[in-house]
């Protein structure tokens, strides 16, 4: 056995030895006859070129109108390459002005935050798993990971056209500040210089492009769809669910939010939601209120004399992790609805993020010890929860003390509203009714 190896071992060593000798040759080769070519391209332009005098003048002019109109139609042609030409005139970032750099670094950070983003998804499959049986486990995967699939293709073909449907052009108005549509798809022809620097240069938004727009919208979508997935887990088959998801991402999630972000009646009215505490937690926590109350409850749940049977989740690290990638998440979904990289407003916004979600912890955990006589962890989670769902509404316009309040309140409201919730025997394994609903209003 010991000699096998080592023949082996050998043959390996000299194949190895073979590779390197030849692709050194190689090398060796190409290398010398660049060598060659660079030094009759230096003989070529070393050798006097005569200057044009009047017997050669109209032959002279010809070339140079030629080699004018060959620069021009280059000069086209690179404007519609993907590139560093859609942010400025020139490759070279030394030539950059002070508007181009910022323009990089807002669009930059909101890629950075449409990631952090993402990751909620994760967090939410995770948290999902942990608080509910294991039996249920590769059910509530398959649902999460094609809720972002189908999140991201509707909101690219109608949803994201819902949601911003340009309320001041007629023609894409339906009813006034309620529908409006502004045609399917999100292409931009990359062919068409105008359309090229109407959608994906600051002329867009100095802080991002259309594309970058739509990633980061699309992962709030998919996002608000999730919500509905913890509600009525261990009870849904998954192709109803599926097909309930479509319709919210497309239609119900996109045009309750054309009626604040895309300027519609909420908008004129004067209503403010800085990341959507209503318009993506509470709408999406009314949408699983209202799946739940149609599934009805888990087989065994509620007992005929009106007692009620606790299902314990099966995994409460994994309940844990999924909240921790949950508040690294909630970094990009507050962060980067400040729509920049502006230093003075994210740095705000991450703090009093940080402050509701760490508040909430210590209220919804003092709390369910209170009530129950205990500590619980499944309550402390959502207190952290509870917290960043209360802040997100205007995590951009309070301080730092006023953000420990609203977590610490939506820290004791979400324990409350749990039990109540349970009492009323409408069944939520993992309390997303009262994270995003309840603390959402």
């Amino acid at each position: 056995m010991k000699l096998s190896n080592l023949t082996r071992k050998g043959r390996l060593t000299a194949s190895i030895l073979i590779s390197t000798f030849v692709l050194s040759f190689a090398i060796m080769i190409t290398g010398t006859a660049f060598a060659e070519d660079t030094a009759k391209e230096k003989e070529t332009a070393d050798t006097e070129i005569p200057l044009c005098d009047e017997a050669t003048a109209a032959h002279c002019e010809a070339e140079d109108t030629a080699k004018e109109s060959v620069n021009d139609d280059e000069a086209q042609a690179k404007a519609k390459i993907p590139g560093q030409t859609w942010i400025t005139d020139s490759d070279n970032p030394d030539d950059w002005t002070a508007a181009d750099a910022i323009f990089t670094a807002n669009n930059v950070w909101m890629m950075i935050a449409t990631f952090l983003v993402f990751i909620m998804h994760l967090g939410f499959a995770t948290l999902e798993i942990g608080l509910t049986r294991s039996k249920n486990t590769v059910n509530i995967l398959f649902k999460n990971t094609m809720i972002v699939a189908i999140g991201l293709l509707t909101y690219a073909i109608i949803g994201f056209s819902f949601m911003y449907p340009d309320f001041g052009n007629q023609d894409n108005t339906i009813i006034s500040g309620i529908l409006g549509f502004a045609g399917f798809g999100i292409g931009v022809d990359l062919n068409n210089a105008k359309e090229v620097t109407a959608n994906l240069t600051s002329n867009y938004n100095v802080g991002y492009t259309k594309y970058t727009d739509f990633l980061f919208q699309g992962m709030f979508a998919a996002t608000a769809a999730t919500i509905i997935s913890g509600a009525v887990a261990e009870r849904i088959k998954v192709w109803p669910f599926l097909i309930s998801t479509t319709v919210y991402v497309a239609l119900i999630y996109p045009i309750t939010g054309s009626w604040k972000w895309g300027g519609g009646w909420l908008d004129e009215a004067g209503f403010y939601d800085f990341a959507g505490s209503t318009l993506v937690h509470s709408v999406g926590g009314w949408a699983a209120l209202a799946a739940v109350l149609l599934l009805g409850p888990r087989l065994g749940k509620y007992l005929p004399g009106g007692g009620v049977r606790p299902v314990m989740g099966h995994n409460m690290p994994m309940a844990a992790i999924g909240v921790f990638l949950l508040w690294l998440g909630w970094f990009g979904f507050n962060g980067g609805s400040v729509l920049s990289a502006n230093p003075g407003t994210v740095s705000l916004v991450l703090v009093t993020t940080s402050m509701a979600a760490a508040a909430g912890i210590v209220s919804a955990a003092v709390t369910a010890s209170i009530v129950g006589g205990k500590p619980d962890l499944s309550m402390a989670l959502n207190g952290a929860l509870a917290g960043l769902v209360g802040i997100t509404a205007g995590a951009d316009q309070v301080s730092w003390t006023s953000a420990l309040a609203i977590g610490a309140i939506s820290g004791i409201i979400v324990v409350i509203s749990v039990l109540l919730i349970d009492k009323a025997k409408i069944d939520d394994p993992v309390g997303a009714i009262s994270v995003h609903l309840v603390c959402g209003i």
